[in-house]
């Protein structure tokens, strides 16, 4: 690419090593995998590999994984899945975070206009859901879920997802959480912290576009929002997109080799450039904190200045970046993750994402800030010429 791309929470490019494993199953190894003749049992062998690798990623066992068309689908299936069920036990109370992802948020809002009662948690400065306001949430509300997620995709801020689960488990409630901004940067362990259902999306760790996962708890039933065929153990109908799932599961495997050195590296590359930004750009501002959020993530609202203007004249310096939710660029209202956590709506709105991912490095964080010192520069000025 031409250019320094500073955007890999909206996607990232597909690895190399993916590609290639995933090219035969474009050709010579088509078979469909519910067939048992030979050339099913062959890409029948290949799913179960990537699904093996994706409860590794993840931390849960290959039977719990649902493959699903991506992150959307995964959240929806556990929200519709789950409340489903719920409601005819009289639990008809859907517990969310403020911050959620649209993926959640507009799957929660289609409930609620079903009939389901929405609770939405707040987040505190550093978009943190605090444990106490679950558990009294759920001591007042006959919850059939909870759906809270791993990290933010805005801000990278990091939930106690083990806190809540817990919170959880004690009051009888299954807990959802989507993963798809923290797979492939954090560790996950969906068994070991009582995750009850998980969602991840390929193509947030150097996967494809268009398929994901949710792992779902052992035992825990979930009702299939799609009627067709008995693929997934019956909780997903349509035949499997091999190709794109064997990539997932090469990504799996990479991001496994990775976790051990790559947050780190990250974690490095995004405090250089914040406290450059803090030395040579002033009133700028750090919305979360650097030790509770994604070691890729950094977002930074700038005093006097449009986020969209920033992020165009970054545009044309050949860096880029965004403003919030790829799946809700082009929005004028402020994030609503960042009025969530209390910034006013002017810093709201000129607040921009950088999400690290692995082409960066130190001399393009410096080529980063550089470009940056001009455009706010310019914007600024131009502001004051207006006035």
């Amino acid at each position: 690419m031409d250019g320094i791309y500073l955007d890999h929470n909206a996607t990232t490019p597909t690895a190399p090593e993916v590609l290639a494993a995933m090219l035969p199953y474009f050709g010579e190894c088509f078979g469909n995998p519910s067939s048992v003749h030979a050339a099913g049992r062959e890409t029948r062998g290949a799913l179960d590999e990537a699904r093996r690798s994706v409860a590794e990623l993840v931390g849960a066992s290959p039977d719990e994984i649902v493959f699903t068309s991506g992150g959307t689908e995964s959240d929806n299936l556990a929200l519709r899945g789950i409340m489903s069920r719920a409601a005819t036990r009289g639990r008809n109370t859907l517990v969310i975070s403020a911050i959620e992802h649209p993926a959640v948020l507009r799957a929660a809002e289609s409930l609620a206009r079903e009939g389901t009662a929405l609770v939405t948690l707040p987040v505190d400065i550093e978009g943190v859901v605090r444990p106490a306001d679950l558990k009294n949430a759920l001591a007042e509300h006959a919850a059939g879920l909870v759906s809270i997620m791993t990290a933010n995709n805005e801000t990278g801020s990091v939930q106690p997802v083990a806190e809540l689960a817990a919170v959880c488990r004690s009051a009888g409630v299954p807990f959802h959480t989507d993963a798809v901004q923290a797979a492939g940067k954090v560790e996950l362990a969906f068994a070991g912290e009582g995750i009850d259902l998980l969602s991840v999306s390929a193509h947030k760790f150097y996967g494809p576009k268009g398929v994901g996962a949710l792992a779902v708890r052992r035992g825990l039933r979930l009702a299939p929002t799609s009627a067709g065929g008995r693929q997934e153990k019956g909780r997903r109908a349509g035949t499997e997109n091999v190709p794109a799932l064997v990539g997932m599961g090469a990504a799996a495997r990479l991001a496994l080799r990775e976790l051990s050195s790559e947050p780190a590296r990250l974690e490095g590359l995004k405090r250089h450039l914040w406290q450059a930004m803090r030395e040579r750009i002033p009133g700028c501002h750090l919305n979360g904190t650097l030790d509770r959020t994604l070691p890729s993530t950094l977002n930074v609202s700038f005093e006097g200045v449009d986020g969209e203007a920033l992020i165009l004249g970054l545009d044309l310096e050949r860096i880029f970046v965004s403003s919030a939710s790829a799946c809700s660029s082009g929005a004028v209202e402020p994030s609503h993750v960042l009025t969530a956590m209390g910034r006013d709506f002017d810093l709201a709105r000129s607040s921009v994402r950088i999400s690290l991912g692995r082409g960066n490095d130190l001399p393009q964080m410096d080529a980063t800030l550089e470009a940056l010192v001009r455009v706010v520069t310019r914007i600024r000025s131009m502001a004051g010429a207006v006035a």
